[in-house]
C-alpha cells in the first residue's frame, strides 16, 4: 500500500484500444488509497471511436475518483507550482504524445502536465501503447528511457506477426511501476 495518500496524476491520451485495461488499473489505484487526479488530452476528451464515447470516458473517470479530470492546459499548468502531484502516469502513452515528450512539445494537457511536473524533479511514468514502438518512435523512447525522473510501466510486443513495430506497456504492472518510480528506480525487466 505504498501508495496509499499518494497524490497521483493519471493522464490519458488517445490509444483508445487499451481504455478496458486502462480503467480497471485507474479503479485499482483508487482501491490503494491513492488521491487520483485525471489529465485528458485533446484527441482523449474529444474523439469517439469503435471502443467506446469521449464523453462516457471523461465521466468514468470522475466517478471512478470522485475529482474533476483537467481538460485544458490552463488547468494542467498549476501542477508545477502548486506541486499537486506525488507521481504522474501517462496512461496510455501513445507515440505521438512520446514524440512531442521527448522532443519538449507541450501542446495538449497531458504534455504540460508532464513538463509541470518535471520541473518538480518527481517521477513521471509512461505506460506505452504505440504501433511504431519499434519504428521511428524507438528513438523518443529511447531518449525518455535516458531522461532523469521518467520511468516506464514494462512492455513488450503485442502482434509480432501482424504489427512488427507494435508494443504495448503491460498495465497489470502499473502499481508495482508506480512504487519502484516513487523510490527512484525502474521496475524491471522494462521489456517483457
Amino acid at each position: 500500500m505504498k501508495l496509499k495518500g499518494k497524490k497521483v496524476g493519471v493522464a490519458f491520451t488517445g490509444s483508445f484500444c487499451t481504455y478496458d485495461k486502462v480503467f480497471t488499473e485507474l479503479q485499482n489505484l483508487v482501491e490503494e488509497g491513492a488521491e487520483v487526479q485525471t489529465i485528458f488530452s485533446d484527441a482523449a476528451q474529444t474523439i469517439d471511436s469503435r471502443f467506446g464515447n469521449a464523453h462516457d470516458f471523461v465521466a468514468d473517470a470522475r466517478r471512478i475518483t470522485g475529482i474533476e479530470p483537467m481538460m485544458t492546459i490552463v488547468q494542467a499548468e498549476p501542477i508545477g507550482p502548486k506541486s499537486l502531484l506525488d507521481i504522474l502516469v501517462i496512461l496510455p502513452c501513445t507515440g505521438n504524445t512520446i514524440a512531442k515528450l521527448a522532443n519538449g512539445i507541450t501542446d495538449t494537457p497531458v504534455l504540460m502536465a508532464a513538463k509541470a511536473h518535471l520541473r518538480n524533479e518527481k517521477p513521471l511514468v509512461v505506460s506505452l501503447s504505440t504501433n511504431d514502438a519499434l519504428g521511428i518512435n524507438m528513438k523518443n523512447i529511447g531518449m525518455l528511457m535516458n531522461s532523469k525522473h521518467i520511468y516506464f510501466v514494462p512492455f513488450g510486443q503485442d502482434n509480432p506477426g501482424k504489427k512488427p513495430n507494435s508494443m504495448i506497456a503491460h498495465t497489470e504492472l502499473l502499481i508495482p511501476a508506480l512504487e519502484a518510480a516513487i523510490e527512484g528506480k525502474q521496475y524491471q525487466p522494462v521489456i517483457q
